[in-house]
């Protein structure tokens, strides 16, 4: 294990250096750090090797800095602001989210009934595919220090996306498990996989908040903040791993309800004093979080995508797009968050990835041709759907005019 650790240790230099590299060519640094982890990670040099992954220390580590990372999102989630705009990032998350569904739902519907293939992955895919990853458009937002309309879309967003995709993906897991007699997921599943991570944090967050409203020195907020983040992990863990059947909980979720709550208690002045002490542990947790999301990532997969990879990302990056411009035009949002906010959506490789996993652990035993279908085909897009999706949600920043070199 200390030998992993070191090895964590220098993937961690290594992928800070690349991102430090990449920001050179004015392109995020979070291009490097992805880059970095999918390089050094099991189908590569293997530095972060599968035993790494899979090793159970780690993805404690990997679940509290997730959690950590929620607060980026949680803390710009304060009533007083989001009641002004509430209405309108509720109607574009859905138009989004749900659009992307039903256009990618549809397409492969359409080519899957002329290839013969069962109709039902149609909507596997699209389930897949509504969900966005927020860290990589928030490490944009953090890197360059963004503001403006779409940034104060795109935050609240990605909580209330997180929520709308496991609804979406667990109801159609759900349905077509049902459908193929594979035992079917326990509707109860489905409530407590989006329900337990927010009770979870907000439940934490309430005690944060009282112990944190009072002004104290940095060193003794710093630690009363990363004491009450590791309790709202330690509980994640005990439901993820000894409640839940299988390991599902989002705990970046589990974050954003933990700092919503506590942000939400304490005066604007003292959230900013909070946050102020943990803003560099939150820029590490952020590389190795984005890491995470690129080791597991086969760069091998780039030279075998297919028609069903080339269909899954055009039409997923339209779904994104015209679904936040027409609910940015339904809403009457600004111009920049028409044109702009879809392409900060476009990030996805984590959340899909997992989603995949689930699916084909579902798919394996009634259906294993379909199961093949799905993992090649989310895998090979990962890949290069982030790449260039990292490229696009920073020139959306760009062409919106609130990057800040």
């Amino acid at each position: 294990m200390i030998l992993m650790l070191l090895r964590l240790c220098l993937t961690f230099g290594i992928a800070f250096l690349a991102g430090k590299l990449v920001a050179r060519v004015k392109l995020p640094s979070i291009l490097g750090w992805l880059l970095a982890g999918m390089v050094l990670g099991p189908h590569a040099v293997s530095l972060v090797s599968q035993e790494m992954l899979d090793a159970q220390w780690y993805q404690i580590v990997i679940h509290i800095l997730e959690c950590g990372v929620g607060l980026l999102i949680g803390t710009e989630l304060i009533w007083r602001k989001l009641k002004r705009s509430g209405r309108a990032i509720i109607i574009t998350t859905l138009t989004q989210s749900l659009g992307t569904f039903l256009l990618v739902s549809l397409v492969f519907g359409v080519v899957f009934y002329f290839l013969d293939i069962p109709v039902y992955l149609a909507f596997i895919f699209g389930g897949i595919a509504l969900a966005t990853a927020p860290a990589p458009a928030l490490s944009i937002v953090q890197e360059f220090k963004t503001n403006g309309p779409v940034t104060n879309t795109l935050i609240p967003m990605a909580a209330l996306d997180d929520i709308v995709g496991c609804v979406v993906f667990f109801t159609t897991i759900a349905v077509v498990t049902g459908h193929l007699s594979a035992g079917s997921l326990p509707s109860y599943m489905i409530a407590l996989i989006v329900i337990l991570p927010l009770v979870i944090g907000i439940v934490v967050g309430l005690l944060a908040g009282v112990i944190l409203k009072k002004e104290r020195n940095r060193t003794a907020t710093l630690g009363l903040l990363v004491f009450t983040i590791l309790i709202a992990s330690g509980v994640g863990f005990f439901f993820n791993n000894v409640v839940m059947p299988r390991p599902v909980l989002n705990f970046m979720l589990i974050g954003m309800a933990f700092s919503a709550t506590f942000a939400n208690m304490v005066s604007e002045d003292r959230l900013e004093q909070i946050m102020s002490g943990f803003n560099p542990i939150l820029g590490v947790s952020m590389v190795i979080v984005i890491i995470n999301l690129g080791a597991p990532l086969d760069y091998r997969l780039i030279f075998g995508a297919g028609l069903f990879t080339a269909v899954y990302i055009l039409a997923r990056a339209a779904g994104k797009y015209f679904g936040a411009y027409f609910g940015a035009k339904l809403t009457k949002s600004p111009d920049t968050v028409k044109k702009f906010l879809g392409l900060t959506l476009l990030p996805h490789s984590g959340v899909s990835l997992v989603f995949t996993g689930i699916a084909v652990s579902v798919l394996n035993g009634p259906d294993p041709a379909s199961a093949k279908i799905i993992q090649g085909t989310i895998a090979a897009a990962a890949v290069i759907n982030e790449i260039i999706a990292v490229i696009a949600a920073e020139k959306g920043f760009e062409w919106a005019g609130e990057l800040k070199e």
